[in-house]
């Protein structure tokens, strides 16, 4: 029904940002929740940040870990959400995955892109 396809990660030094993009193909609504989770080596996979939508206004919410520094949005008419990430941190470098939450019928699906590396050296 939905694929993901995450693109901006790469290497950056402390304190610097990146701005992933996820972009979505296929049957996804504008109302589909959206988000990022990020996976470390040898670590579970984690909650970053998550956006939602009524059908006129969007709203995020955030990993503890990243409050502050991290901001999520999305563009319907790219059918894109973003991650921009801002005061990166060493403990920043994780893979990173959009997610997508969507109904298909009476079932809700979980559905991923293939993940971005972000590497983020002190």
């Amino acid at each position: 029904q939905v694929q993901l396809v995450e693109s901006g990660g790469g290497l950056v030094q402390a304190g610097g940002s990146l701005r992933l993009s996820c972009t979505a193909s296929g049957s996804i609504f504008s109302i589909t929740p959206m988000g990022w989770y990020r996976q470390a080596p040898g670590k579970q996979r984690e909650f970053v940040a998550r956006i939602t939508s009524d059908g006129r206004t969007n709203y995020a919410n955030y990993g503890d870990s990243v409050k502050g520094r991290f901001t999520i949005s999305r563009d319907n008419a790219k059918n894109t959400a973003y991650l921009q990430m801002n005061s990166l941190k060493p403990e920043d470098t994780a893979v990173y995955y959009c997610n997508a939450n969507q109904f298909d019928g009476s079932s809700l699906r979980d559905y991923w892109g293939q993940g971005t590396q972000v590497t983020v050296s002190s």
